[in-house]
């Protein structure tokens, strides 16, 4: 089941998920520094931040944060995945609608939730007013299985982002 995210009832299923996300860039797509450099920023000082933001997101549009729950063996839901589209009111960061994250567990990869992820995404990305029709996101080059799971939801190349360490 794809529904938006509950603090209250998701909180602490959301915070493992984005464990898990960050964790994947690091050792998914990348040497032993760039998985030490993931894997330091998870402090209880980040967990607090970000999970703050998220709150300061979804105030703007519960659909910030959309959940794939399936239910356990005592009827509570456990969190699948999550997609997280950043607001409307930041649009103009990319002057697009801006697919920030999305993250599915291992064991739930291959069942549809990051299609259904996706499809929620799109949808409130279509409800926003933006200055170019577009949903972006990063995608690392390393990454094969992600590209190809962006291909076959018909997104494309538009241009490259690169960095610069500060």
């Amino acid at each position: 089941m794809v529904r938006p995210y509950d603090a209250e009832r998701d909180r602490e299923a959301l915070w493992e998920c984005k464990r898990g996300f960050e964790l994947g860039l690091g050792t998914g797509t990348g040497d032993d520094d760039k998985a030490g450099l993931y894997e330091g920023k998870l402090t209880a000082e980040y967990r607090a931040e970000w999970l703050e933001w998220v709150d300061r997101c979804v105030a703007d549009d519960e659909r910030c944060v959309t959940v794939a729950s399936a239910p356990d063996e005592t009827g509570d839901g456990v969190l699948l995945g999550y997609v997280f589209v950043l607001p409307e009111r930041l649009a103009y960061v990319w002057d697009a609608a801006v697919l920030n994250e999305i993250f599915v567990v291992p064991a739930a990869r291959g069942s549809g939730v990051a299609d259904d992820l996706v499809d929620a995404a799109v949808s409130l990305a279509r409800d926003q007013d933006l200055p170019l029709d577009r949903l972006v996101l990063d995608v690392d080059r390393e990454n094969e299985r992600a590209k190809a799971f962006y291909d076959r939801h018909g997104f494309s190349h538009w241009g490259e982002m690169v960095a610069k360490e500060l």
